[in-house]
């Protein structure tokens, strides 16, 4: 069992800003996040009102964040947290990877998109209705798109998709938009989108994907249709607000009718010692810069409530081990050009390759194709890193799709290929796949285990990602375990933009998308239990 002074549950920037404070006022502190770190954020291309930087991106803005937190003696992990117990002086978080004691906790789990709600989104999600611009842009290069919603991030999204489609098409609800007009004057000056006021989707339709939308303009009273030409498709981008991620502490702690954490002026909540920060708190501003004030506030509050613990039981903090941070006095970066994995990383594996418990074997199978010398690129500089880990080559035809295959420490083949250069939101599932095949692997609830392990039918899985993706590495990670665990499964990831054949053929428009056994399409991140409940079903 593990004891933090905190705990910060959520890895984005208000969680990164609370991990800084507490870490450097010498506290012991873990931030926990599910998925990916960085948040939201990691999806904005463009970043340019954060005070005091004059332009980035949202991934690496965070990316700093998290360095800053971790050289001040940070730690940091990834899990799945599926219960808290808040009461008293020591609060117990339980994870898919253990339990964990802590006398404070700060909640920056964030808050989703929300679903419109029209006629046909749920039918037609992944094949046209999508919900991230940069997961799903490029899957509409040169067509026409609409994006639903009048705030902030339809607004940004809406400029970033004129990078791929032809027309965009913003249909807003009310009668002007309700974000920044600074933001607004952008969209109304760019020639390649049209904005539509009063205006609301009704239903939309078509075969394998979207062919037609019905649309409401509110003011006059008018319903009208709007059909893609010679049978094109188009896509319907959703940005209408968001829905808080409160399902660990909703029927707990105190919220609004919508569901928003309820926090006093120093971010506390309705319990003592927990507090919450950023997009899961009520607030009239959702930004970065608002999520960063709060978690400063949330963490500097609770530093009194872990001071009187330490007090009361005469316990004497320890100055932490600081990290020292390595970087490249030419590029700031430490990233060589001709390079897929940067030093950083490079010396951050080491101490996972540490624990490897077998020697394992990567086959990579290669062609004459440009994807092909890519993969051989990759393969080659990361067999450098680990003794642990052996790269095999093997010569296929240019009609076979060039992959890794991985092999445990007895040579069976996992059931795990990825038919991707594991780059981007990828890299870390791809390390996850190794540690799985060379052991202890990724710790499991034994129920669920059971039931992976219980299946006795042959399973044959297919996942569509882009690397830029931020919700592919959970649905990613969850069928590789299956995988490792059950000889009957096997899973090959595909980068889509590298196989347009599978694309077509699955009529996929989004991702994450999951084919099982050639027959069964579902879209959209899932956990290690939603993807057990479901291949046991099969």
């Amino acid at each position: 069992m593990v004891k933090y002074d905190a705990v910060v549950i959520g890895g984005g920037a208000a969680g990164f800003a609370a991990a800084i404070y507490l870490a450097r006022a010498q506290y012991t502190v873990l931030v926990i996040e599910k998925e990916k770190f960085g948040g939201q954020i990691t999806i904005t291309s463009e970043v340019v009102n954060y005070p005091g930087i004059i332009s980035t991106d949202g991934k690496k803005l965070t990316e700093g964040m998290r360095i800053q937190a971790e050289n001040f003696g940070a730690e940091f992990m990834l899990a799945q947290v599926e219960k808290i117990d808040f009461s008293g002086e020591v609060k117990k978080i339980y994870t898919d990877k253990g339990e964990i004691e802590t006398y404070g906790i700060v909640l920056a789990t964030g808050a989703s998109p929300r679903r419109a709600g029209f006629k046909g989104e749920e039918e037609f999600r992944g094949r046209g209705v999508a919900y991230c611009a940069t997961c799903d842009g490029e899957f509409f290069t040169g067509k026409e798109v609409f994006v639903v919603g009048g705030g902030f991030a339809a607004a940004e999204e809406a400029i970033f998709l004129t990078k791929y489609a032809r027309k965009v098409t913003i249909l807003v609800r009310g009668e002007s938009f309700t974000c920044a007009e600074s933001i607004v004057e952008e969209v109304l000056k760019n020639d390649l989108i049209e904005v539509r006021y009063n205006t609301e989707v009704k239903e939309v339709g078509g075969e394998s994907s979207l062919q037609y939308a019905v649309f409401e303009d509110k003011k006059e009273g008018k319903i009208y249709r709007y059909d893609s030409q010679n049978g094109e498709n188009f896509g319907m981008f959703v940005f209408a607000g968001y829905e808080p991620a409160n399902k660990l502490f909703k029927d707990v702690l105190e919220t609004d009718e919508r569901g928003y954490l309820v926090t006093d002026r120093n971010q506390k909540t309705s319990e003592d010692a927990v507090y919450g920060a950023g997009d899961i708190c009520i607030k009239n501003l959702r930004q970065v810069v608002t999520a960063v004030s709060d978690g400063a506030i949330a963490a500097t509050s609770l530093e009194k409530d872990i001071y009187a613990v330490h007090r009361k039981y005469g316990i004497k903090r320890e100055p932490m081990k600081k990290s020292k941070p390595e970087v490249n006095k030419e590029t700031s970066e430490n990233i060589s050009s001709d390079s897929f994995i940067d030093d950083n990383i490079k010396e951050s594996l080491k101490p996972v390759f540490e624990k490897f418990e077998n020697n394992i074997t990567v086959k990579v199978n290669l062609n004459n194709t440009a994807f092909s010398n890519e993969l051989k690129g990759f393969s080659e500089e990361f067999s450098k890193l680990c003794g642990k880990i052996k790269f095999v080559y093997e010569e296929i035809s240019d009609d076979e799709p060039s992959s890794m295959m991985i092999y445990n420490g007895n040579g069976e083949y996992t059931g795990i290929r990825y038919c991707a250069v594991p780059g981007g939101h990828e890299f870390n599932s791809f390390i996850i796949a190794l540690y799985n095949a060379a052991g202890p692997g990724q710790p499991i609830d034994s129920k669920i285990k059971e039931k992976i392990e219980s299946i006795d039918k042959n399973i044959d899985i297919k996942i569509a990602i882009s690397l830029s993706c931020t919700m592919c590495p959970e649905l990613v990670m969850a069928v590789q375990r299956a995988a490792s665990l059950n000889k009957n499964i096997n899973v090959s990831i595909y980068d889509i933009m590298h196989f347009e054949e599978l694309k077509n053929r699955y009529s996929i428009m989004s991702v994450p998308c999951m084919i099982i056994n050639d027959e069964q399409v579902m879209f959209g991140k899932k956990n290690i239990t939603e993807i057990s409940e479901i291949l046991a079903s099969i």
